[in-house]
């Protein structure tokens, strides 16, 4: 495939996310059906699905689909494989909190693991729509009005000095050694988490620290999605200079088996990192 491919598939992204946002508030009721995952959908869900899987599938050179909403890949001709979350967070469409899109691009069929992934992205539906996107080690932040992406940060780094946290899941469920990397965490950093993970990962992004969605022992597998959530942001974390881990390694060399395959997902800053990681060996 070519670079144009990519440019293709970021410019669909920034077109398409003005008209998810805008079909939000009349779409905040559950549908009858669940996700692959368990999850009751929102019609929201299925609606940002949907426009995705029509945008992105047009372009020549993307020639799989996949949803974290559907069951299975959609074949959309040859070429790249796209991977969606079409709307990270959902449930915090009814208290109106920050929500987003996930978007991984792999020269590979899928599931495959992270080192396939030529770019990735997520758009962030917070008090104004922005957009980061990363290819060929860069990091760029967008700011998307009607549809156009205008480039607000380039070469986006985490700051050296981290700031802010955010862990996932409920306390009690933690492991005995996740809890005692947690309290160290807290007296150094500030707690921000909203709820949905793009959120917070962009807390992370912009301030400095760590992201956790940690095993727990009603998910010992844990909660996030390898192909849709943990690969993509694990993708650009580390090209914004931090690391991903699934507790002893890169996310993206995690082996990839089943497309809707979860995974703990540790993102941040790389002392943190590799202190969670020394923390839980």
């Amino acid at each position: 495939m070519t670079h144009d491919t990519v440019a293709e598939i970021r410019a669909a992204l920034a077109a398409a996310a003005p008209e998810i946002r805008a079909g939000l508030p009349g779409r905040r009721e559950k549908s009858d059906a669940e996700n692959p995952s368990g999850d009751r959908r929102l019609a929201a869900d299925e609606y940002a699905d949907d426009l995705l899987e029509t945008r992105l599938g047009l372009i020549d050179g993307v020639g799989e689909y996949a949803s974290e909403e559907q069951k299975d890949t959609v074949d959309t001709g040859e070429g790249y494989a796209v991977a969606v979350d079409p709307l990270d967070g959902s449930s915090n469409l009814k208290p109106n909190n920050v929500m987003g899109t996930i978007v991984g691009v792999y020269d590979a069929p899928l599931p495959a693991r992270g080192r396939d992934l030529v770019a990735a992205g997520y758009v962030l539906y917070g008090p104004i729509t922005t957009m980061v996107f990363a290819h060929e080690g860069a990091v760029t932040e967008y700011l998307i009005e009607d549809g156009d992406a205008t480039p607000i940060r380039e070469d986006v780094t985490l700051p050296d000095e981290p700031t802010v946290y955010g862990f996932g899941g409920r306390v009690p469920e933690w492991s005995t050694a996740f809890t005692a990397y947690a309290e160290e965490i807290e007296s150094e950093l500030k707690l921000r988490y909203g709820g949905a993970m793009i959120g917070d990962v962009n807390q992370v992004l912009t301030y400095g620290g760590i992201f956790a969605y940690p095993s727990v022992e009603s998910a010992p597998e844990g909660k996030l999605r390898l192909q849709f959530e943990g690969n993509p942001v694990g993708y650009i974390i580390e090209a914004a200079g931090g690391r991903s881990s699934d507790g002893s390694a890169s996310l993206l060399d995690a082996d990839a088996t089943d497309l809707h395959g979860r995974t703990p997902v540790y993102l941040g800053n790389a002392t943190l990192i590799d202190r969670l990681e020394a923390a839980l060996a």
